[in-house]
């Protein structure tokens, strides 16, 4: 859910419009085995989505993390058993894009 705010532009840059939801949360559900989602700022200073596996940070290729989202499997196992969807459902029923934003800055 998105809350209003100085937070919009970032909603917007970040894909987590409707349209762009869906393909957020494939790149979150087609990591293999164990790994992350990212919210990141590049380099240049443009906002992506980006997975890494394992124990992977974007730090290390020079990305700025903005929000993460676990997806190895003891994140959702309990709750959801191997429904990655559902789980991914419920945690964009979870964020504050008011705290990506200041992560932003």
């Amino acid at each position: 859910r998105h809350r209003a705010g100085s937070s919009r532009p970032l909603y917007a840059a970040s894909g987590a419009s409707r349209r762009s939801r869906a393909s957020s949360a494939g790149a979150a559900i087609a990591v293999f085995g164990s790994g992350w989602a990212w919210l990141v700022k590049d380099r240049s200073g443009a906002v992506r989505i980006v997975t890494t596996p394992n124990a992977h940070t974007p730090l290390r290729d020079g990305q700025t993390p903005l929000l993460t989202c676990d997806m190895w499997e003891h994140a959702y196992y309990l709750d959801h058993r191997n429904d990655r969807s559902a789980y991914l459902r419920g945690f964009w029923q979870l964020l504050n894009w008011d705290f990506v934003a200041g992560n932003l800055r």
